[in-house]
């Protein structure tokens, strides 16, 4: 069964990737969607029913709203092609529901509930592969969307994602405030360097990817059990720490890479205020990272007394 929904998802990524135009890469996202909410939902608790409800609810707005921007945007100039999106009101709406589809402020209530909701290996897919539709989408787009507007939302999804991050005790909400975190610095560049955007989110997919695998392997849903972990693995916590330092971006680690080659980017291209504040803001990522690798390597007994 799972097999199926697998399938089903990889179908719905490559059909979007691969379509240059609106019907099809909307027919890609709702395959994805519809393959991932039976995975949601499998733990039969509350919880995940819940996640599964408002991930459908979100998704399928976002979804509708493509399509509305796309039929709009084809009365106005005849096009259905994706790279064609010149109206101002379709650009507007179509900036909104890829937000909603990714998770960026102003639309990422959604986000850290519904992976708290799902287990790490479903909250893993959530937070990789089905974020490549949407920046694909996002790619493709890149030259027609509103500067300003994605300079807004990349500087709101950076502070947000630092500053909400910051007093979460489960190791899930805290790795969706970091999704939320990293979009932002996608969202900053995309207008200016679309190929640096797609780098830092392979990079970040790559990072994420290990780090859920590590939790996953240990079974870590909070900090409590995050510290206990040392003694049961010792080499798989020294790479979770690497992996961590390396998410929160700092040199020589791979994830320094794209932030330093964004925020030189930025510069080139009169952005310095941007570029400052994203930066600045990261730190705020920085603390819970830092907090992160910290537990991951404090060598506590498991607690037994219980």
């Amino acid at each position: 069964r799972n097999l199926v929904f697998s399938l089903s998802m990889l179908l719905g990524t490559v059909l979007t990737i691969s379509s240059n135009h609106w019907i099809l890469a909307w027919m890609g996202l709702e395959i994805n969607t519809f393959a991932i909410l039976p995975l949601i939902s499998k733990p039969h608790h509350p919880r995940a029913i819940e996640a599964t409800i408002k991930y459908f609810l979100t998704q399928a707005a976002a979804s509708a709203t493509i399509l509305f921007s796309s039929t709009i945007n084809a009365w106005h100039t005849g096009q259905w092609d994706i790279t064609q999106l010149t109206n101002p009101l379709s650009c507007l709406l179509f900036t909104a529901a890829i937000a909603m589809k990714l998770g960026l402020v102003p639309f990422h209530f959604w986000l850290p509930e519904v992976l708290q909701g799902s287990s790490l290996i479903t909250a893993l897919i959530l937070s990789t592969v089905m974020k490549l539709p949407p920046i694909s989408i996002l790619y493709l787009t890149s030259h027609s969307l509103n500067p300003t507007l994605l300079a807004i939302m990349a500087v709101a999804s950076t502070a947000l994602g630092g500053w909400m991050g910051l007093n979460q005790t489960q190791t899930r909400k805290i790795l969706a405030f970091s999704s939320i975190s990293h979009l932002g610095w996608m969202t900053a560049i995309i207008l200016y360097n679309p190929q640096l955007a797609l780098l830092a989110f392979y990079l970040y997919v790559l990072m994420t990817t290990t780090t859920f695998l590590s939790l996953n392997s240990t079974k870590t849903l909070k900090l409590s059990t995050l510290m206990s972990s040392w003694s049961k693995a010792p080499m798989l916590n020294t790479t979770l720490m690497l992996i961590l330092l390396s998410l929160a971006g700092l040199p020589p680690l791979t994830g320094f890479l794209p932030k330093w080659l964004i925020i030189q980017e930025l510069t080139k291209q009169g952005m310095t205020a941007t570029a400052t504040l994203i930066a600045l803001l990261s730190l705020l990522s920085l603390f819970f990272y830092l907090r992160l690798a910290y537990y991951s390597t404090i060598t506590l007994p498991p607690n037994t007394t219980n």
